[in-house]
């Protein structure tokens, strides 16, 4: 039998990849291996070497024989560690990404393999270490899966799983469902038949829930855990965990997608479509596409889990890819609560003064609360009155120093009594405690301006356009006094709320779980949430209030959900007919007839006139590519790194069809390196398929 050390002494040129961000040195270059580092050195591990006069990190990513030039080789300098931190796998799915998203190696390892931490690697010690079984129970019972019967083809879904097949699906829990509960138990399900489990959620909450529902099924040292808040030492040992096979089941943030979960079975992803799974920095991968193409090249099972379903994954749908796993009828009649718009204009049952409530979510509301049952009340915005316009022209309140947006903050004299974990509570006693309003103030530079004058028309008046989480909360308080109103958004979020008759006041995102339900939902201000000048606002408006329908109790059990709007509007419509599926293939279709990704592929170039024009210039596009603009970076975009505040921005548009994809990621990757070696000055932002194109 050939020995690792007889193999490598075999290969005594090392192929290194620096890790130097430059894309003009996005290549492997050739080293020798001196013998004393030959049984080190393997593929995979991290080693320094001289390049250009100085001493750099770089990864070998393989060992050959003999040099692809003549000459003699610069030596490996040093093996920074004997582990495989990039493995096989991990490397094709980089080189896969790389090329689809027109980046840098590099900057995808970065995110994908954390810093080396020596003390983490002297604690582990040498081998293996302990077996993901030997870490829990020596025996562990089998977890439940029945209740994934509750979703047509359900359970075949799960058999498909379980036998390794490489089964895809979009599921879209029934509203009540314990999601968490159900990854648990299928996980567990896969991680004690053998497989490795990876699930990617967007946010700390989420990897929580998840966590404790693992708990619930498993030893806490069988879960391993990789979030944005653990430290570089716990991290770098938590990867090794995974790489030697006894962190078999992961649960983590974004970058936990490129987590080598060895023989992966299975890949969940948790609301693909919120924005916090897009990395923020160069190349901008979306972890579902990092997960899309594992469960290509590894064959694995995929489950992108939403209350609604994304254009992205209409697509994979509609193509055969993936296939859609959604509740059976039978199921929604029996979880379903009642929708209704706020055009049900019976009269109030009492007469009392409803603030800005629409009648029937006053009623609603009332009716809840009689019944012990507390209420969600949804808006879009946290704060006092987070946006402000001219009373007689309407023009947005700017301050006169920086032109930033004025707002009326929640000052103490708004501010009620604290409530749990710190959150203001407002008991509803009358209008004591509310006070007079703050003065209007710059959300950007913090100035007060108590003599504020239009900059269009010179009125002195100002009106709310918004009224913010806390205002809510304060009028709520007065209407249905003597009931508590509990206010969860921003910084102050609550996970849980206790039983009985209260008001919840949230964001979306921050709403939190009571036990059984809310007996009732009121969402409000959807047209703050619909009309924004966004690609995905009618998309992003129909999962926000899906994510309020789904905590609300069966309409069997009293739950109701009241939407301020026009039932005319196809989105509410969709909410109203509980039409996910219809609805993203409206939204993908209407997406096809503009030429808008994902029906096509897009890049956004990002810089100043004079650098997008350069690029451009070195820019080969593929055949059939579109070059749109340039016109000026939308409001609100953020601009490239490398450029002076207040310089305009440019962005420029090349569209591609889906199938030249690739093409497209190579031209730019070409044009960037032509840049890049020229040493152009003009910083450009290259984004592939941005989330927000304005």
């Amino acid at each position: 039998m050939t020995t690792t050390r007889d193999t490598m002494a075999d290969r005594p040129v090392a192929r290194v990849l620096p890790l130097l961000g430059l894309p003009q040195l996005d290549r492997p270059f050739d080293y020798s291996v001196p013998e004393s580092l030959s049984e080190s050195a393997r593929p995979g591990t991290r080693v320094r070497v001289r390049f250009s006069g100085k001493l750099v990190n770089g990864i070998i990513l393989e060992r050959a024989a003999a040099a692809e030039h003549d000459g003699a080789l610069t030596p490996i300098k040093d093996v920074v560690s004997p582990e495989v931190v990039y493995p096989p796998q991990l490397a094709a799915l980089v080189d896969s990404l790389a090329e689809l998203y027109a980046g840098v190696r590099s900057d995808i390892i970065r995110s994908a393999v954390p810093s080396r931490h020596a003390r983490a690697e002297k604690a582990r010690g040498e081998g293996p270490g302990a077996s993901w079984e030997e870490l829990g129970r020596l025996e562990l019972d089998d977890a439940d899966v029945s209740a994934w019967d509750a979703y047509a083809f359900g359970g075949s879904f799960v058999s498909a799983v379980r036998s390794g097949a490489a089964a895809r699906a979009a599921w879209h829990p029934a509203p009540g469902e314990d999601v968490p509960a159900r990854l648990a138990e299928l996980a567990v399900t896969v991680a004690r038949d053998g497989g490795g489990v990876l699930i990617v959620v967007p946010d700390q909450r989420a990897v929580d829930a998840l966590e404790a529902a693992l708990r619930e099924l498993i030893s806490p040292r069988q879960i391993t855990v990789l979030a944005a808040g653990l430290g570089p030492e716990s991290r770098y040992r938590r990867y090794l965990d995974i790489l030697h096979g006894s962190g078999r089941l992961v649960v983590g943030t974004r970058s936990a997608a490129y987590a080598p979960v060895r023989n992966l079975r299975l890949a969940v992803i948790l609301d693909d479509g919120d924005d916090n799974l897009v990395d923020p920095r160069a190349p901008y991968i979306h972890a579902r596409d990092v997960l899309v193409t594992r469960s290509a090249q590894e064959k694995c099972a995929l489950i992108l889990a939403s209350a609604t379903r994304t254009a992205e994954v209409e697509l994979l749908v509609e193509s055969g890819w993936a296939h859609g796993l959604v509740p059976t009828p039978e199921t929604l009649a029996a979880r379903m609560p009642a929708i209704i718009p706020s055009t049900d204009t019976e009269a109030d049952p009492e007469d009392v003064s409803r603030g800005r409530l629409p009648a029937a979510a006053y009623r609603v509301a009332a009716t809840s609360l009689r019944a012990g049952m507390p209420v969600l009340v949804q808006v879009p915005r946290k704060g006092y009155v987070p946006t402000l316009s001219c009373a007689r022209c309407g023009a947005p309140a700017r301050c006169r120093h920086c032109n930033g947006p004025l707002e009326i903050p929640h000052g103490p004299s708004q501010s009620g009594a604290a409530g749990p974990s710190g959150h203001h509570a407002h008991p509803g006693h009358g209008g004591e405690g509310a006070g007079e309003a703050a003065p209007p103030t710059c959300r950007w530079c913090g100035r007060v301006d108590v003599r504020h004058r239009c900059h269009e028309c010179g009125g002195t008046r100002m009106r709310p356009v918004i009224v913010g989480s806390e205002r809510t909360a304060e009028e709520l308080g007065r209407t249905f006094r003597p009931h508590p109103v509990i206010s969860s958004s921003g910084e102050r979020i609550l996970d849980e709320v206790a039983p009985g008759p209260r008001i919840v006041v949230a964001t979306p995102g921050a709403e939190p779980r009571p036990p059984g339900g809310y007996g009732a939902a009121l969402i409000l201000d959807t047209w703050a949430t619909m009309n924004r000048q966004d690609l995905r606002a009618q998309e992003e408006a129909l999962a926000t209030w899906a994510r309020a329908v789904h905590l609300v109790r069966p309409e069997a059990d009293g739950g109701h959900v009241v939407i301020d709007a026009d039932a005319a509007v196809p989105v509410v419509g969709d909410l109203l007919r509980w039409d996910i599926t219809g609805a993203a293939a409206r939204e993908l279709a209407d997406r096809g007839a503009a030429g808008l990704p994902p029906a096509t592929r897009m890049a956004a170039i990002d810089g100043t006139a004079e650098g997008v024009e350069r690029f451009i210039a070195d820019f080969e596009a593929p055949e059939g590519a579109e070059i749109l603009g340039p016109v000026d970076l939308p409001p609100g975009g953020r601009p490239p790194a490398g450029i002076e505040p207040g310089t305009p921005i440019r962005r420029l548009l090349v569209r591609v069809e889906r199938t030249r994809a690739r093409e497209l990621g190579r031209a730019l990757r070409a044009a960037r390196g032509v840049r890049a070696t020229r040493r152009d000055p003009a910083p450009v932002r290259v984004i592939v398929d941005p989330a927000r194109f304005g």
